[in-house]
């Protein structure tokens, strides 16, 4: 089986569970964000190899805990701090 690169499979699940959180939200728009969740799911099952939308996701997580990638939404880069947030501080490297 070809191995989906981490920080693609990683970014499918994150948009993925986004858009179900939201799922019942009530916000205009919903059609379009069916489809893309239709899509999203399909291209998790091609790419972990499984047929059900769940399976996919445990696959996922499995495959990006063995590539050391976490699959929590991702954190803003270091040193960008939003409007009234002080910059973030540099972790120091030990060497």
């Amino acid at each position: 089986m070809l191995m989906p690169h981490p920080a693609m499979l990683r970014s499918l699940v994150e948009e993925y569970e986004t858009l179900i959180a939201h799922e019942g939200d009530g916000k205009a728009g919903r059609g379009g964000r069916d489809l893309r969740a239709q899509d999203l799911a399909y291209t998790l099952c091609v790419s972990t190899g499984t047929r059900e939308v769940g399976q996919a996701l445990e696959t996922a997580r499995r495959l990006l805990a063995a590539a050391h990638e976490p699959f929590a939404p991702a954190k803003r880069s270091v040193g960008i701090a939003g409007p009234g947030e002080p910059p973030a501080q540099e972790a120091a490297v030990v060497g």
